[in-house]
């Protein structure tokens, strides 16, 4: 049973009237049980893939002419190949059990085709006239009913990004992950940012301060003045913030203690983004006692003859292998020694520190790939270098 579109735009709403088996998934237009024929001359169903350009949950002008195939490559009557549209071939994993064999193209003479009916129809019309010939009732046209599809998955409307850089099935390792970040100040606001915009089905906020105005120089988005006035809570203050994208967040405006370590139990991963001292020290035994890996990312900034020097690292910690980060990440002693710990901040260092904790978070669980498999990375700003310790 396909999930037919709810609220769907013109061009859909059109090929679903004339009876095509439509269905949008993972970010792609799919029109199930087009007849083509196969190099046997037996008529077969298969299925058009398109990428989808859509402004919110409204189509656009198709972003390319190209479109993908699910089946044998389709012959003409004689079983023949169509070599005239052959575009590329070979399986790919789109992500959500969708998976194409081949890449067609047939370029209309304007140029670009007007929307997606009139792509989806073309190219349907190319396979199945052929299939007619054999089979006289062949068509695409099924006016099969179907389902509708219910809202599913984390974001509120359709990730194209994915699917127009063709790693939705990448995108989709991560949508079984239930993330906890630990500390929204500069860092964490920013690893926030990265993280919501991933199929994860859950996000949890854990910090008890509010949000200051020092606090909108080092954190994504421009809160207005009014905003800063009612100090929100940090934690109610992102999740608003990206509330209007997706689903899934949740806020916990609490400093961890003994008292509610228990929540994280049932996290699959954690990023800490906060100060060392003893409640760092209690939450790291914790995570470590629930089996749940995470990534400590740290700052060191000192003002030296006028300009900034320092480093940033992003240490994992992973239940095989917790020895080597424990060395790495200071969970006391948090004095002015200490170069992660001190408070010298500034937005792009944030910003950076968040990207290289997401990207070892990525690459832990198969999204990137990972030749060294170090526990920690260390960027020194002065001579612009990211040395890898602790490597496999």
């Amino acid at each position: 049973m396909y999930l037919q579109p709810t609220n769907p735009s013109a061009d859909i709403q059109r090929l679903i009237e004339d009876g095509y088996e439509v269905e949008i998934r993972n970010g792609h237009l799919v029109l199930h049980a087009v007849p083509y024929v196969t190099a046997t001359k037996i008529v077969r169903r298969g299925m058009l893939v398109s990428t989808l350009h859509l402004v919110g949950d409204r189509t656009c002008v198709p972003d390319t002419h190209v479109i993908m195939f699910a089946g044998e490559f389709p012959c003409d009557r004689h079983g023949s190949p169509l070599s005239k549209i052959e575009n590329c071939n070979g399986t790919q994993d789109l992500g959500d059990g969708l998976v194409i064999h081949h890449h067609f193209s047939s370029k209309p003479l304007s140029g670009q085709y007007a929307d997606y009916y009139e792509k989806m129809t073309t190219y349907a019309a190319i396979l199945s006239n052929e299939a007619v010939a054999i089979e006289p009732d062949a068509s695409a046209r099924t006016f099969r009913v179907m389902e509708t599809a219910s809202d599913s998955g984390p974001f509120r409307f359709t990730d194209t990004a994915s699917s127009r850089a063709g790693i939705s099935a990448l995108a989709h390792k991560l949508a079984h992950e239930i993330v906890g970040i630990v500390g929204l100040g500069g860092t964490g606001s920013y690893v926030a940012d990265l993280v919501v915009k991933t199929h994860v089905p859950e996000v949890h906020f854990f910090d008890g301060d509010v949000f200051g105005q020092h606090n909108a120089f080092r954190a994504p988005g421009a809160p207005t003045l009014d905003v800063l006035k009612t100090r929100p809570l940090k934690v109610e203050y992102f999740k608003d913030l990206y509330d209007s994208m997706r689903r899934g967040i949740h806020a916990h405006g609490i400093y961890l203690d003994q008292s509610n370590i228990e929540i994280l139990r049932n996290l699959t991963f954690v990023f800490l983004c906060m100060d060392a001292g003893p409640a760092k020290q209690y939450i790291i035994e914790a995570l470590e006692g629930f089996g749940i890996p995470y990534i400590d990312a740290g700052m060191g900034l000192d003002l030296v003859d006028g300009r900034l020097t320092g480093s940033l690292r992003t240490t994992l910690s992973q239940p095989e292998r917790r020895e080597a980060a424990r060395a790495r990440i200071p969970v006391s002693g948090a004095g002015h020694n200490d170069l992660y710990s001190r408070n010298i901040q500034v937005a792009e260092l944030n910003s950076l520190l968040a990207d290289l904790a997401v990207i070892k978070w990525k690459k832990y669980r198969d999204f990137y790939a990972d030749l060294e498999d170090e526990l920690t990375s260390v960027f020194n700003i002065d001579g612009n270098q990211l040395l890898n310790e602790d490597a496999a």
